[in-house]
């Protein structure tokens, strides 16, 4: 990796951290230049403006540790059932470098950016499209292969999935990592319902 390459990914997973930790609004280009100790020539050499590093973060930073840590193992498992568990009990309990009192990274700005800026609308719209679309070909895989029930709506199934681990994640903040465990408990509950 070029000097440069390292620069922008220097800035884009120090940015990332203060972005998860004080929220996309709160974290200037000034502040990010002083924690990164690179020059304001420098960051404006790899992003225009803050909302094109912002949309940077999630492309290069959130969805590839999407990927490798949750979408991956799912879609490398014998059992789809089991893959989707198992790959959502190893990231919501083993979740570093994230923090259970600021919650999920992708949630937190869907709540700040989603309403007030289209780019980061489309953007995390695309990431959670990622994300129900890996579980709904994971269940529709087992349909097929006679381990999920076919009387259920694969995409149906995925949307409440997601849904439901990005609601853990934000009540999380509060109620702390103990309702991990009850969740963890319910969803599998729930995920036996749908075995054929």
């Amino acid at each position: 990796m070029g000097k440069a390459a390292q620069t922008r990914k220097h800035i884009l997973e120090e940015a990332f951290n203060m972005v998860y930790q004080n929220g996309y609004q709160a974290t200037s280009v000034d502040k990010i230049i002083e924690q990164t100790q690179v020059t304001k020539g420098a960051f404006y050499y790899h992003f225009k403006n803050k909302d094109e590093m912002g949309i940077a973060i999630i492309r290069e930073v959130i969805l590839p540790r999407l990927s490798q840590g949750l979408l991956e193992p799912m879609k490398f498992s014998d059992d789809p059932i089991d893959g989707i568990y198992g790959a959502i009990e190893a990231k919501i309990l083993n979740d570093e470098p994230y923090y259970v009192e600021n919650g999920c990274p992708t949630n937190n700005l869907v709540q700040e950016m989603s309403a007030v800026n289209s780019k980061f609308y489309q953007t995390l719209r695309q990431v959670l499209d990622t994300w129900i679309q890996t579980i709904q070909q994971s269940l529709e895989l087992g349909q097929q292969q006679g381990q999920v029930r076919t009387d259920i709506d694969a995409r149906d199934v995925a949307e409440f999935i997601v849904s439901g681990y990005e609601g853990i994640k934000g009540i999380g903040k509060i109620y702390g990592k103990k309702v991990y465990r009850s969740y963890l408990a319910q969803l599998q509950v729930y995920l036996r319902t749908l075995r054929e």
